[in-house]
């Protein structure tokens, strides 16, 4: 059975920091590295949005305008596990945070993922 499952996410003031992880489970992952990850996030009343990216192979980043400067993306394909690390939090981060696993190369489109964990909480609070 194929599982994202995110972890790490909660209540956090302005200007704190959370780190959320993914753990990718299943044979579809038994080559971690072919995937590309990807954390969106979904607010209430908004779409589900880009966050950031790796790539399996060379571990290359892109990253949303809002987060950049702030989040940092990484993975240990060894453990079959990605991470966020949230810095410097603003209450417009509050969202629902998803994990998400393509072949290939980073892309910002949701519907290119074929994978998608049941998503974890993060609330800033102002």
């Amino acid at each position: 059975q194929v599982q994202l499952v995110e972890s790490g996410g909660g209540l956090v003031q302005a200007g704190g920091s959370l780190r959320l992880s993914c753990a990718a489970s299943g044979r579809t992952f038994s080559t971690f590295s072919r995937y590309a990850m990807a954390w969106f996030r979904q607010a209430p009343g908004k779409e589900r949005e880009f966050v950031t990216g790796i790539s399996g192979s060379d571990y290359s980043t892109n990253s949303a305008g809002p987060v950049k400067g702030r989040f940092t993306i990484s993975r240990d394909n060894a453990k079959n596990t990605v991470y966020l690390q949230m810095n410097s939090l603003e209450p417009e981060d509050t969202a629902v945070y998803y994990c998400a696993a393509k072949l290939g190369a980073v892309g910002a489109a949701r519907w290119n993922y074929i994978y998608w964990g049941q998503g974890t909480q993060v609330t800033v609070s102002s």
